[in-house]
């Protein structure tokens, strides 16, 4: 009976965290939702308009473009995701390491953090992913390299914030270890807001992958990846407008589900609100 009252009384939360879960069960139920193989040519179909066999038309192979917009719901989020937590654990990590020990250590994340926000951030990714090479996980790895420093700067201020109360001093008073100060009294008083704003950048970071593999510096053919497949049709605009519009409107309607989805997490647990 609570759960249902929350779902009641939060219905933003409640509509847009059932469309997440909806594309969620997309992305893992892709083989059985595409109608055909994502990678199967038939080149005597090449560049067919919506309708009849192929509801969404077909590509410059003869390739389905609705099974490919649907297995790209797979490659998009799993990679989405991905990124989301390797930003949230390195940053964390480095913000709580600066802002509990201070010093020399404080004084060199910040100032790496700061040389890397310096840097113009999509420019800087597409410099990393270009010299890393073309694929997935290298554009991950390239924007993770750049986002890092928001969730570092965010831990360390909740850090030197959560340092001054008086359970911490009495912690360390009675002798209390290190990794069971940060473990027990810091982090379960910081992870609420980190979460938050994890949760509010997963469409942003779904975005940036896109935008990679839009220019080349991503996913490679013939992985069914929407910015990809926006950069594959781009030759074809005027000819096949479908093979743009059905994966940029994929695009939209997740980053707008995950971005609402996000506001609503923050509105019911960031602690401001209260």
């Amino acid at each position: 009976m609570k759960v249902i009252q929350f779902l009641k009384e939060h219905r933003q939360f409640t509509l847009f965290g059932v469309l997440a879960i909806g594309v969620m069960l997309v992305a893992v139920f892709a083989p059985f939702l595409a109608p055909k193989d994502p990678l199967d040519a038939v080149m005597s179909d090449s560049l067919l308009p919506p309708g009849g066999e192929y509801l969404c038309g077909t590509d410059k192979l003869g390739r389905d473009v609705l099974s490919r917009v649907i297995y790209g719901t797979r490659t998009s989020l799993i990679m989405t995701l991905c990124l989301v937590l390797v930003i949230f654990v390195v940053g964390t990590t480095l913000g709580v390491l600066a802002g509990y020990f201070g010093g020399m250590i404080d004084g060199l994340i910040m100032r790496i953090a700061d040389m890397m926000i310096s840097f113009p951030g999509l420019v800087l990714a597409i410099a990393i992913a270009g010299m890393l090479g073309p694929n997935m996980v290298n554009a991950v790895i390239a924007i993770a390299v750049v986002s890092w420093t928001k969730y570092a700067r965010l831990a360390r201020s909740l850090v030197l914030r959560i340092r001054k109360n008086v359970y911490i001093e009495a912690a360390v008073v009675t002798g209390t270890t290190t990794p069971k100060i940060l473990l027990r009294y810091i982090l379960p008083n910081m992870v609420t807001t980190l979460i938050v704003t994890a949760a509010a950048d997963i469409g942003t970071m779904m975005l940036e992958l896109a935008s990679l593999s839009f220019l080349g510096f991503g996913a490679t053919a013939p992985t069914p990846e929407w910015g990809l497949m926006l950069n594959e049709g781009r030759t074809y605009l005027a000819k096949a407008p479908w093979l743009m519009t059905y994966p940029g409107i994929a695009i939209i309607i997740v980053v707008v589900i995950f971005n609402m989805l996000g506001d609503s997490i923050r509105d019911i647990l960031d602690p401001r609100q209260e």
